[in-house]
């Protein structure tokens, strides 16, 4: 199979501030994938666009001609960075900005746990700027919204905490990874700013959401009190009763496969109606 070449954008930050050299693949739209929505990969934390999910979207939107975006947040994968030096707002900014700068059109927006979340923030800054008709629909993958605060910090016992706040970082075990995750200081204290559970959660758009109901770093629960927010647009919910957070599997990547048909066909037949 032919891999899409990998590129670099540059990513503005503020004035005066060397850009984030983001890196990205993008898969052109063709034949009758060009009036379809496009597809843009959102991965989770210390995740990279490499991985099983996102291949998998990516021979799916080759197979129906649509266009498919994925890219690295700075400090992961290809792209230039250090991890540590990452936030919420930093990915978030450069998630709308490669968004921007490499669709057009209306664009389904596929998170992965902290992809998710980010998501979520970009369906909430598009829509301040009457933005919103870019976003065809949303699937979210394991949400982990608000898990700096949600899963790690108030899981987090006073030593641990402390440990945070006064070296600038502690250095979290993963089940996934051979080497420990750093949770920062700056991460813990900048994703107090984009929390979303604790207010009405607006996407413009259909949402589909699978989870697994085994997942240890993003409980069920927690997927549960998301749905309570988002009520202002139609949200669908499918359960894998087995599995884990990463949800790679062969049966979790059917579940996507069928989650994409669907989203697709929902799509088709809004548009056939208007």
């Amino acid at each position: 199979m032919c891999e899409i070449p990998l590129d670099y954008i540059d990513a503005p930050q503020s004035a005066g501030v060397k850009s984030w050299s983001i890196a990205r693949r993008l898969r052109p739209a063709q034949g009758q994938g060009i009036s379809q929505p496009g597809l843009v990969w959102l991965g989770g934390f210390a995740s990279d666009m490499s991985g099983l999910k996102a291949q998998f979207v990516d021979d799916w939107a080759k197979k129906n001609g649509q266009a498919f975006l994925r890219f690295d947040y700075s400090g992961h994968g290809a792209s230039k960075g250090e991890f540590i030096d990452g936030s919420i707002s930093n990915w978030l900014e450069q998630s709308l900005y490669v968004f921007h700068q490499s669709t057009q059109g209306p664009q389904i927006l596929i998170g992965s746990s902290m992809g998710a979340w980010i998501a979520l923030l970009m369906a909430r800054r598009l829509g301040l700027v009457e933005n919103s008709k870019r976003l065809a629909g949303l699937i979210l993958l394991a949400p982990a919204v608000d898990f700096t605060e949600c899963l790690i910090w108030s899981q987090l016992d006073n030593p641990t905490q402390r440990m945070i706040m006064d070296h600038g970082q502690w250095l979290r075990p993963s089940a996934y990874a051979s080497e420990p995750t750093p949770i920062t200081r700056l991460l813990i204290e900048d994703g107090r700013r984009h929390l979303l559970l604790g207010d009405i959660i607006k996407t413009h758009a259909p949402v589909h959401i699978i989870h697994e109901l085994r997942d240890t770093y993003v409980p069920w629960r927690h997927v549960l009190s998301l749905l309570e927010h988002i009520c202002a647009d139609p949200v669908t919910l499918s359960c894998i009763a087995d599995g884990d957070h990463r949800l790679s599997r062969p049966e979790d990547l059917s579940q996507l496969g069928a989650a994409l048909d669907q989203m697709r066909a929902t799509i088709q037949s809004a548009a056939g109606k208007e």
